[in-house]
Formats: C-alpha cells, sequence, structure tokens
C-alpha cells in the first residue's frame, strides 16, 4: 500500500482503522504510530489468539519490538473471549492515544455505537451449542431456532455470530436483537476519533488475499496448525482462524496442499465479502479511504 498523507489525521484524537482483511490496515497504522505516535491497538477477534501468529497475519514480533502493540495473541486457546472482554480491556488502554485496527466489525461498531448487556451463557449451553453446530446441518438448526428480529439481524452464513445468537436466545429466553436494543454509551464517540474505512478493488483484494496466504505457508503456518493437532476442538472459538480447518485436514490426509490452500484462500475471499457487507450495513459514517 502506498503512504497515506497523515495530514488528513488529526494527532491528537483516537484513529480507528477499519477494512476487509489484507487490505493494508496493520501497514497504515504503523505508519500513522511512528510518525504521530499512539498505541497500536488490536481490533480482530482471530488475532487475539495467542497460538496464531502467522495465521491470522498479526504483526510480527519484530513490529512489536519497534512499535507499542496491544491485545494481539493475548489470549489461550480454550479461553472464552467476547466483545465484552475486548470493550473492557480498550477502556483500561484510554488514558492515551489509541490507533485501534482491524476487522471484526462488532467489535469496531460496539466501540463507537455502545454495547448492549447480554447475561453471561452457561457452560453447558455453549458446549450444547458447540454440538449442536458440529452436526450436519446443524448452522441451519440454530439459524431456524433463532427469532425472526435477530435472524434479520445477524450474518446467518457466520457460525460465531449464528451459535452467539442461539446461545443468547435458548439461555435467556430473550433474543440477541432484543438485547441490543438496550446499548450503553459508546466508549470512543465520533468527536473523539477518527474513522477511517479502507476500501479496495475486489481483484486486487484477491490477488493479495492469495499472495499473502502463501507467504503464511512459507512462513510456518503449516507448523502451526501441527502444533494445535492435539488440542483441536471443532467448532470452539479459537479453532475458527481462517485455513486452520483447512490445514487441519491437510495434516490429517483428507486434503492435498493444493487443495487445502484453495479452500483456505476462497474461505478467506468469503470472509473479506462478509466484512465488506457488515461495513456497508453499519459503518456508513466512516471515512473511506481507496487502497491499491
Amino acid at each position: 500500500m502506498t503512504k497515506f498523507d497523515l495530514r488528513h489525521i488529526d494527532p491528537d484524537r483516537h484513529l480507528l482503522i477499519a477494512g476487509p482483511t489484507a487490505s493494508g490496515k496493520s501497514a497504515l497504522a504503523m505508519q500513522v504510530a511512528d510518525q504521530q505516535g499512539g498505541l497500536i491497538v488490536n481490533a480482530d477477534a482471530l488475532q487475539i489468539w495467542s497460538n496464531w501468529r502467522v495465521l491470522t497475519a498479526r504483526p510480527s514480533a519484530s513490529d512489536e519490538a519497534a512499535l507499542p502493540h496491544a491485545l494481539y495473541g493475548h489470549i489461550t486457546p480454550g479461553r472464552a473471549y467476547s466483545v465484552g472482554d475486548w470493550l473492557r480491556q480498550v477502556q483500561a488502554l484510554t488514558d492515551q492515544r489509541l490507533i485501534i485496527v482491524g476487522g471484526t466489525g462488532l467489535y469496531l461498531t460496539t466501540l463507537t455505537e455502545g454495547l448492549a448487556y447480554v447475561p453471561p451463557i452457561p457452560p453447558a449451553i455453549r458446549a450444547q451449542g458447540d454440538g449442536l453446530l458440529a452436526r450436519p446441518g446443524g448452522l441451519l438448526d440454530m439459524v431456524a431456532a433463532l427469532d425472526q428480529a435477530t435472524r434479520e439481524r445477524i450474518d446467518t452464513r457466520n457460525p460465531a455470530r449464528v451459535q452467539r445468537a442461539w446461545e443468547v436466545l435458548t439461555a435467556t429466553g430473550r433474543g440477541l436483537a432484543d438485547w441490543q436494543a438496550d446499548t450503553t454509551a459508546p466508549l470512543i464517540g465520533p468527536d473523539q476519533a477518527t474513522r477511517i474505512l479502507l476500501q479496495a478493488d475486489r481483484d486486487w483484494l484477491a490477488d493479495r488475499i492469495a499472495r499473502r496466504f502463501d507467504l503464511m505457508l512459507t512462513g510456518g503456518a503449516l507448523d502451526e496448525v501441527r502444533d494445535a493437532v492435539p488440542i483441536w476442538q471443532p467448532g470452539a472459538q479459537w479453532t475458527r482462524a481462517i485455513g486452520a480447518p483447512e490445514l487441519i485436514r491437510h495434516l490429517r490426509g483428507e486434503l492435498t496442499l493444493a487443495e487445502a490452500r484453495e479452500l483456505a484462500i476462497i474461505a478467506t475471499r468469503q470472509y473479506a465479502k462478509a466484512q465488506r457487507m457488515w461495513f456497508r450495513g453499519r459503518m456508513k459514517s466512516w471515512q473511506p479511504l481507496m487502497v491499491g
């Protein structure tokens, strides 16, 4: 990505950078931090896991040593982690200028619009949800069980979002959309931050996605997945890193590496499409910036 003119960014306000996967968000965040200062804070729900550095394109160890970073790789596999957990950790950092960067739309919209309180989900119901999602047709069954208001609001092709909504309804008897109607004040309001949304040509982004996954493979992604085999739990939160299920299937002899690579690239493109849909629907007031 070409260098961005930092005259458009107020160094006295927080900076929020959103965009689809592989669009160059981290590079822009580092450029700003290097020239203006600020703590780079992760807003990517896949980059929180300690065991996925290469596979989730987390900043490298040298990047983290060169500039201050927070909330990257700080959660171990098997732990539960929610947007509420993330917001509480961000709140503890707001005594300084933050450069919040990521592609998880839920994190970014709750940061700037507020969060609805939802009671904790009992472990037994979460385990029940894991089991249901792992069954053939489980995702469709979960979608069908949701209340209409929630079904119309969430991405019903996203297993994590569907399972979360199903768990809330099952545990509380009240739909997620209903809970979300009771929303707290935003942690960082529009007047407190510059909000940038990276946008890219689809073909340009698709090419970057493919090239980046090849770099992941040569950079150790397969070793990361191999290390995870002994504790692998299909459907668990930490196993949803894009490319991990496909590489697990390769290591089990179910796919060639070329087949796993192709399926992982397709999954990443689908993820980018879902991100763009969220941004268009929920983040229309953010400042667009074309890249590529």
